[in-house]
């Protein structure tokens, strides 16, 4: 619960107000510095263009902006004993960031060659944007950060999964106003009709809008204020504004927003968890209009800068070159007065650090941005609770994602009075069978409630709404601040998500590298509904690429898995749901399957990622006139029921069977960590042998993963390739040539000799499915010896 007692008004003294400023002056002119110095960082002497970096990067105008953001959220937090963490939504906010964090000591804490002194301010200065140094976004490599802000649109998502089951802490969302313009931020604000005021945080909103963009003014500041507050009262909120561009009022009135907007939520959350109030409140947001590039130039060539487009990145370009534009920068940099703010050896003076708090309560140094330090091992019941029994391949069918339901509904369970585990999805859930977890708990809902609704609960941890984007941002929110979770969603449509996952990787993949930084769950996609059983949907769901998408990331950090039945799903799901620091994509149907292998094996298989299924072959212990392989849970029926047909027709035809779980098995080791020795792939797929691939997705996918391998010529690789419609089952796989019939002409087609000697048999395969396209015209299902197909020894 937020702290603190309720204040009619906030009367700052004058005191309050020399620290709150001297705070502000010196976070600006550390972010002014950081953009153009590179010596000389307390102008003791002349400033000369010797000390002004060759390439000016970075951006001044958001940052006086999230300075008084920053010096604000220090005084409440120091004065509340608030736990507090804040997301800062502008993508180049970076020099405010570390500026602050250096300030208050969490930089120096983190990277003790960067002190707090005048070698340690050149330091930072001459790192940032620096060949060897720091990038200007908020990025991993910044304390108290998990969002880099490089790609705009989620920081209202990512302080919102911060919030979930975080009960006692304050999420501070900076939403730049270019950002607010986007798609995913506007569907953001809906967020809070999922905030339980009970179990949750609180997220305080602050829409920064300093009226423009990189080069054409934001749309929210051209708004009239009525229309402005119109707007945020529909999304649920109560807007405090603060304006101004006279830095002593401004600090006044932030003050006074700052401590009405936590008294409310503090009240909100009392009546909430004391007085058991259940009506969802009208959360506050500040709405803070400052001008961009505040006390920056305020002309340069003639040309009006600060308040325009034209603060956005470096207001004065050509410094080195330009002797007025380097009187201009040193009397900038001078107008914050930079001697009374840092002794002679370049420390900051008391007056700066007055109002800063201490130890995990700053910013830069709160475990929340840190979710590692926090994250407790996932309670995953025994899988034997869950598994099916297999008494022999392909007797039994069940639903795998049904199957999974119940281990999820089982973590629920366990997780019930820790509350860190929650299931993300597009309204989903039930369609994808894991409707199970509704007996452990509820779907999270702070709105209107009928009595036709559904599992709809107030204290709910699974959690629904129709835009992929929060569901990614809400999990992304929620595992970087130290929980567990997993996004459940249809195939075709997480690519909706494909530049939102680009990012997580590159955050994970840089995280890694910093020794600081504890590791994170992994970030766990089951794509399920998909491709090839869109049997009332069509053409228009039907793209099982995201797995390509994924697997152009860094190595080191994704998985992909494709389990052919139930028990093989619950392995991967164990393996996954256990991991750190990846990001895990699961792709399993929700059909009914076959069971082919008994958890034991299923277990094994899924440890090895790809194996020889010797009970689907006709080896006996020789060398194969052919390789059928498999990856995926259709792929794996056609790939059984093709190799049941050469051994009905072809019965001297020796054939191995291979499955792939872990797609990243077919790279080189050098490649990716779970790739194999050319020794391993060779002995799996053979040298010189016709391997006949049926792969989940698109072909050329495999064709790209094993390009290298020696047998490559002899690989052929039959998938979708984006022939799709309403149509059954079966004619999907007919359509796109990876049915049984087509895979036994493959075969006939590239084993040296067959081509005359199983002629017959080929023309009875193409004949088949000729008489396929008849029969699904005129009876709407299909055959019935694929219909009422099983596997038999």
């Amino acid at each position: 619960m937020l702290k603190g007692k309720r204040q009619n008004s906030t009367v700052l003294s004058d005191q309050e107000l020399r620290t709150l400023d001297a705070h502000w002056r010196a976070a600006n002119y550390l972010a002014a510095g950081q953009i153009y110095l590179m010596a000389n960082p307390l102008l003791t002497e002349p400033l000369r263009p010797e000390h002004i970096k060759p390439r000016l990067l970075g951006h001044w105008g958001t940052s006086p902006g999230l300075n008084l953001v920053h010096t604000h959220l220090n005084r409440v937090i120091k004065a509340r004993g608030q736990d507090a963490l804040c997301i800062w939504g502008p993508g180049h906010g970076g020099p405010s960031v570390l500026a602050n964090s250096w300030l208050e000591g969490s930089y120096t804490a983190t990277y003790p060659d960067i002190t707090r002194d005048k070698a340690g301010m050149e330091r930072l200065f001459r790192q940032f944007s620096f060949p060897g140094g720091v990038p200007s976004h908020v990025a991993p490599e910044t304390p108290g950060s998990i969002h880099e802000g490089g790609e705009l649109g989620y920081c209202l998502a990512h302080a919102y999964g911060a919030a979930y089951d975080n009960p006692g802490l304050l999420v501070a969302c900076v939403i730049g106003d270019g950002e607010a313009e986007t798609g995913p931020l506007a569907a953001s604000w809906h967020s809070n009709k999922f905030l339980d005021p009970v179990h949750d945080g609180a997220v305080l909103p602050i829409l920064h809008l300093n009226g423009y963009k990189i080069a054409n003014p934001s749309v929210l500041s051209r708004l009239p204020e009525s229309e402005l507050d119109e707007l945020l009262c529909g999304y649920g909120h109560e807007p405090i504004h603060v304006t101004g561009d006279n830095p002593l009022q401004v600090h006044r009135a932030m003050a006074e927003a700052l401590d009405g907007a936590l008294d409310r939520i503090g009240q909100f959350q009392r009546a909430a968890r004391e007085d058991g109030m259940s009506e969802r409140p009208h959360w506050p947001v500040i709405v803070l209009r400052t001008p961009k590039g505040w006390t920056g130039p305020a002309e340069v060539d003639g040309q009006p800068v600060e308040g325009t487009w034209r603060a956005h990145q470096v207001p004065l370009a050509n410094v080195r070159e330009n002797p007025e534009h380097l009187r201009q920068l040193e009397a900038w940099l001078r107008s914050y007065r930079p001697e009374e703010l840092f002794d002679t050896d370049g420390r900051p003076r008391e007056q700066v650090l007055a109002c800063m708090p201490e130890g995990d309560q700053r910013l830069g140094a709160t475990p929340h941005a840190n979710g590692g330090l926090l994250v407790r091992e996932l309670p995953i019941p025994s899988l034997d609770r869950s598994a099916v029994p297999v008494d022999k391949p392909g007797a039994t069918m069940h639903e795998p994602t049904r199957v999974l339901g119940s281990l999820l509904e089982q973590i629920m369970e366990a997780t019930q009075t820790r509350r860190d585990f929650r299931v993300v999805g597009p309204d989903e859930t039930d369609s994808n069978r894991l409707g199970a977890v509704f007996g452990a708990t509820g779907k999270a809902w702070q709105a209107e409630v009928l009595p036709t609704d559904l599992h709809l609960s107030r204290h709910g941890r699974v959690m629904e709404i129709l835009s992929e984007h929060l569901c990614q941002g809400w999990l992304e929110g929620y595992l970087l601040t130290g929980r567990h979770g997993l996004f459940s969603c249809y195939e075709a449509f997480v690519h909706i998500v494909d530049s939102m996952v680009n990012q997580h990787i590159k955050w994970l993949k840089t995280s890694r590298a910093l020794p600081w930084r504890a590791p994170v769950s992994s970030l766990n996609y089951l794509l399920t509904s998909h491709v090839w059983r869109q049997d009332h949907n069509g053409f228009s769901h039907q793209d099982p690429g995201f797995v390509d998408h994924v697997l152009n990331k860094s190595p080191e950090v994704v998985r992909v898995y494709l389990p052919p039945d139930a028990n093989t799903l619950l392995a991967v799901a164990d393996h996954a749901l256990r991991s750190r620091d990846y990001v895990n994509v699961i792709v399993a149907g929700k059909q009914p399957c076959f069971d082919w292998l008994p958890l034991d094996e299923a277990r094994v298989h899924c440890a090895r990622g790809a194996g020889i299924w010797d009970w689907a072959g006709t080896e006996n212990g020789g060398e194969p006139d052919v390789v059928l392989a498999c990856a995926g849970d259709v792929p794996t029926l056609e790939v059984l029921a093709a190799a049941q047909l050469l051994r009905r027709h072809l019965p001297d035809l020796t054939v191995r069977v291979v499955n792939v779980v872990d797609i990243a098995r077919l790279m080189p080791r050098e490649e990716h960590p779970h790739g194999m020795s050319d020794f391993e792939y060779d002995g799996l797929f053979t040298r010189d042998k016709p391997v006949i691939f049926a792969y989940h997705g698109y072909p050329w996918l495999i064709h790209r993963l094993a390009y290298r391998r020696t047998g490559h010529a002899n690989l052929h690789v039959r998938g979708y390739k984006e022939r799709g419609t309403t149509t059954t089952p079966f004619d999907m796989v007919v359509s796109n040539d990876m049915d049984r019939y087509r895979l036994v002409m493959d075969v006939i087609d590239r084993v040296p000799g067959l081509a005359v000697r199983a002629a017959a048999v080929r023309q009875r395969m193409a004949d088949t499915r000729t008489r396929h396209h008849a029969w699904i015209r005129e009876h709407g299902t299909d055959l019935p010896e694929v219909a009422d197909w099983t596997w038999t020894d």
